[in-house]
């Protein structure tokens, strides 16, 4: 199956804007789908901007059309008044691969997370994540080859994983941190953008479902003590009991920006760590946090910084 031209719906996010400059590199012809593509000018260097609301399912269809794969990235951590974890991760799904079919797509990328189950009986984001997984495999398949990718948290200079803890840090005090034992194995954001570009015209990958991981697992605690040493904060961390972290997460869901919910303490109880190395299936080799991430938090890698500056800036 050869591929030129690739619509990105959720381009514009963390994950997104790494692909489209990666597949940029590679050659391809990018589409990034937005509902605001005045927000986005930084990426016209590398990719078109198509202004449609994707549950639009006949507008996207048409935004779609002359495209020979569609990668689908959009997901939410926390649920809100206008959208919940149903209507992004499965409605959303069923329309985005309605919308590929009427217009003629036969490859699809979609972007999972590790451990979703459409069976999980706790976490509504896994649960619904690994319903919408399911209905792009299982959808999909008659007409498009799909492959989908369940990554453990991604990091990279512009997360929003290693910055926002970076930013907790400096808040004066200890700082109590609810499921410190929570286990995960971080992936560096260029390994999981490869990793879609790598599958994207190997026949091998039709069907499959890659957990991608980093190679070092950390529990939490360990975690933002690693991201306090590499940005030079001398902090005290506290790490709560399961109660306290339950009534951690029921206080800061009505905070602004809703830092810790419920559903993330859910979320958080099952380990993210991969079974399978799905980014050695792929030909990658997994970028290791204690070098990549040390340099981000410190700020050593300074020409990787400008060039990250220059991505999202638009110079």
């Amino acid at each position: 199956m050869r591929i030129e031209r690739i619509a990105l719906i959720g381009g514009s996010g963390f994950v997104g804007r790494h692909l489209v400059h990666h597949l940029h590199n590679r050659g391809y012809r990018c589409t990034v789908v937005t509902r605001h593509a005045h927000r986005h000018k930084e990426l016209q260097p590398v990719a078109d901007l198509v202004e449609v609301n994707p549950f639009d399912a006949r507008a996207l269809s048409s935004a779609l059309r002359g495209c020979d794969a569609v990668v689908h990235l959009v997901g939410i951590l926390n649920a809100g008044r206008k959208q919940d974890f149903r209507r992004v991760h499965v409605e959303l799904v069923e329309n985005v691969v309605g919308a590929c079919q009427t217009a003629g797509i036969k490859r699809f990328l979609h972007m999972s997370a590790l451990n979703a189950d459409q069976a999980s009986g706790s976490s509504q984001y896994l649960r619904t994540k690994g319903e919408g997984e399911n209905r792009a495999h299982t959808l999909g398949q008659s007409q498009m080859a799909v492959t989908s990718f369940r990554p453990s948290v991604i990091f990279g200079p512009d997360d929003s994983f290693l910055n926002r803890f970076a930013q907790l840090l400096r808040i004066p005090g200890p700082l109590p941190l609810a499921c410190p034992e929570a286990l995960m194995a971080p992936v560096y954001v260029g390994d999981v953008v490869q990793a879609f570009a790598n599958a994207l015209e190997d026949p091998a990958t039709y069907g499959k479902r890659y957990e991608l991981c980093g190679p070092e697992s950390y529990t939490l605690k360990q975690l933002v003590a690693f991201i306090a040493q590499h940005s030079g904060r001398r902090k005290m961390i506290i790490g709560l009991p399961d109660w306290l972290s339950r009534l951690q997460a029921a206080v800061l869901q009505f905070a602004p920006g809703k830092p810790f919910t419920p559903d993330n303490y859910q979320s958080l109880q099952t380990p993210s760590v991969c079974t399978s190395d799905g980014l050695s299936e792929l030909g990658i080799d997994a970028t290791s946090l204690a070098n990549a991430g040390a340099r981000f938090l410190r700020g050593e890698d300074k020409n990787r910084s400008r060039i990250h500056r220059r991505m999202f800036s638009g110079r």
